[in-house]
């Protein structure tokens, strides 16, 4: 009697376990893929003349675009080429990021 009471007091484990991940995947998983998106749209739409910020922190503007890197005017006659994954920010006008 006594291991049935004990039983029946420890529930499905399982239920638990599918429980912790559910709130694992709305809390940690599903807006880090929603940030991926975001970032994959972002840099599909780059086009010559945006204002963009690199990851490591380079200020330019866009003075043209290829398929998976963008040629960056950084001032004074400085241009680089940069991949469009180290695109990170943009800051041309009109644009407004997300707080």
């Amino acid at each position: 009697m006594n291991i049935l009471l004990q039983a029946q007091a420890g529930g499905n484990p399982l239920i638990f376990f599918v429980l912790i991940f559910g709130v694992f995947w709305f809390f940690m998983i599903r807006p880090q893929v929603k940030k991926q998106k975001a970032e994959r749209k972002f840099r599909e739409q780059i086009k010559k003349g945006d204002k963009v910020v690199t990851s490591g922190g380079i200020h330019g503007k866009v003075s043209s675009v290829s398929e998976g890197t963008v040629l960056l005017d950084a001032g004074d006659g400085i241009k680089l080429k940069i991949e469009k994954s180290a695109l990170s920010l943009d800051l041309s006008p009109g644009f407004k990021p997300k707080s």
